[in-house]
């Protein structure tokens, strides 16, 4: 017989039946340190977050200003 209850120290984590796949990747990414990216995938990234710097909300300008300077200096200087 099966059972679909966690057992040990799983049954003691609160689960919910349905995440989103944001939730989902915001929780594995909570402990993520470092990544390794392609440099296409970042410019890409880059362009998408440009379009939000002319944003009429002053929150979103400053938070895309803020990734798009991540961006970009990840892309001109790649760590090794």
């Amino acid at each position: 017989m099966t059972t679909t209850q966690p057992r040990g120290l799983r049954s003691l984590i609160p689960t919910r039946t349905q995440t989103t796949p944001g939730e989902q990747a915001a929780s594995q990414l909570l402990h993520l340190r470092s990544a390794t990216v392609p440099v296409p995938v970042l410019t890409a990234a880059a362009a998408l977050i440009a379009a939000h710097l002319v944003d009429p909300d002053p929150a979103t300008r400053e938070a895309a200003a803020e990734v798009h300077g991540h961006l970009l200096a990840a892309i001109e200087f790649p760590v090794k």
